[in-house]
């Protein structure tokens, strides 16, 4: 009993940080306009906090993820959480643009430590439906915290004003980083060491490269600026890197060495299904925030916390259906996602097709689409999470979900860059229409999600060829995926 209460505690500890470094994705959404005003920061500043926090973030988390199972997963999560909070606190004191830009690339390569001992965790602490109840709670934190994120930067906004509230959006994450490294010390399991193992650094470094020219062209975008007009041809030299991080982690193998990626990920079909799933279905979900944000705030005067407040209907429904489908991914596999992929969907379509048309209180009148997508976004992250996951080895498990969560953050910062772009785009050739530019936005998300639920049927299928052929995989024993 002592020992279940342990790991059920060491998860709550692990998903509050989760949900700090979560929350600091969309908390700083409707800060904007006043770190804008208050640093007379231009809009390559701006483009940085929000997406040089995804490209630091997306760099960490796979040698972070390696080194946690290298050395110790407890150790690199206090490291992170103690980096996370430091940076913080530097975002809150920046006094130039360049102060608070260099401050968030820190506080998002905190992140990148914390996050892949999270998954890590909970694949070494809990089997078979425990664990599927475990990811669902990881997977409720990831809705809840990105769609509150907004709320509460409002509240923040509000409470500290025009001058000071963007400072308390960085300095509430002071205290609560404290409180996490003294728990941390105190419940979290101590991993046991095995043979020492090389940190394989040049995998590290060439795979470090080729995710910064992927992020780049994408992240150093200017308002107005057409998507032509970026340093596209750096993924010609990332693809190169990547090639040579490939054959790099082979020669690696070959002679012994524990490699940054293990070499068997690609083999393993579900684990793949599901990395291409997230990467797009990230690259939507965490646009849609934003320019519902600009739109409401920029195009229709909302303050920073009724902008905020309308999304509380998403958190609401995510929170309810990841828990859930948390319990249930054991009966029902990639057919929770299927079905949350088409509610997003229809909550995407329909969003498109009453903002142009609606009047007066927009927020109130918008709030039942969003609790739809709400309800089939919650029923979409915590099963692929899942099913990601339950073929890889648990020993590994810091790396691979460092590997899944590097390609959701990486999605994120290109769907938030290219559906900016299009967005400020829409708002320069309509003369300031951003109910127009809102749509033509939105309809690039609903795309990304499209793309996601392509993957999410064909992986389905794919599994009901062999569901009658293999049994369950290894580590959901006695769960019936389908």
């Amino acid at each position: 009993m002592a020992e279940e209460q342990d790991r059920w505690r060491a998860l709550a500890l692990c998903l509050v940080a989760g949900a700090m470094t979560l929350l600091d994705v969309s908390i700083v959404n409707v800060a904007l306009p006043t770190i804008r005003s208050g640093l007379h920061a231009g809009d390559a500043t701006i483009q940085w906090v929000v997406a040089g926090y995804s490209l630091a973030f997306g760099v960490a988390l796979v040698p972070a993820g390696r080194l946690g199972d290298a050395r110790s997963r407890r150790q690199v999560f206090i490291v992170g959480v103690a980096v996370f909070t430091l940076a913080s606190a530097a975002c809150g004191a920046a006094q130039s643009p360049l102060w608070i830009a260099l401050a968030r690339v820190v506080q998002g390569a905190g992140g990148g430590l914390i996050t892949p001992q999270v998954s890590g965790f909970i694949q070494n602490l809990f089997k078979g439906p425990e664990r599927g109840r475990a990811f669902g709670l990881f997977g409720t934190t990831i809705g809840v915290s990105t769609a509150l994120g907004p709320l509460l930067g409002g509240l923040l906004v509000q409470l500290g004003g025009s001058d000071f509230g963007w400072r308390l959006v960085f300095y509430v994450n002071a205290p609560i980083g404290l409180a996490l490294v003294v728990l941390a010390l105190r419940w979290l399991p101590r991993t046991e060491r095995g043979p020492r193992q090389s940190l394989d650094p040049v995998g590290v470094l060439l795979f470090a490269a080729s995710v910064v020219l992927v992020l780049l062209p994408v992240v150093e975008g200017k308002q107005g600026e057409r998507l032509s007009q970026r340093p596209w041809w750096l993924l010609a030299v990332a693809a190169a890197l990547l090639v040579g991080f490939w054959r790099w982690e082979r020669h690696w193998d070959r002679r012994g060495r524990a490699t940054l990626v293990d070499l068997a990920l690609p083999r393993i079909r579900s684990y793949v299904f599901g990395l291409g799933l997230g990467t797009f279905y990230f690259a939507g979900f965490t646009s849609i925030f934003i320019i519902l944000t600009l739109y409401l705030q920029t195009g229709l005067h909302y303050s920073a916390l009724q902008a905020g407040a309308t999304q509380v209907a998403f958190a609401v429904g995510s929170a309810t259906s990841a828990y859930v489908a948390g319990g249930l991914v054991g009966r029902f596999g990639r057919w929770l996602a299927v079905t949350g992929l088409v509610m997003v969907a229809v909550a995407l379509v329909g969003l498109d097709v009453v903002v142009p048309r609606v009047e007066g209180d927009v927020g109130l009148k918008l709030a039942p689409l969003l609790l739809l997508a709400g309800l089939g976004g919650g029923m979409v992250i915590s099963p692929n999470i899942t099913l990601s996951l339950d073929e890889v080895d648990p020993a590994k498990a810091g790396a691979g979900g460092g590997l899944l969560q590097t390609a959701q953050r990486t999605g994120s910062a290109i769907g938030v860059a290219v559906v900016l772009a299009q967005f400020f785009d829409q708002v320069g050739a309509t003369r300031g229409d951003f109910g127009e530019a809102f749509s033509v936005a939105l309809r690039t998300t609903l795309g990304l999600v499209l793309v996601a639920l392509l993957i999410a049927l064909v992986d389905l299928g794919r599994r009901a060829v062999r569901r009658d052929d293999q049994e369950p995989p290894r580590h959901l024993a006695g769960a019936h995926l389908t």
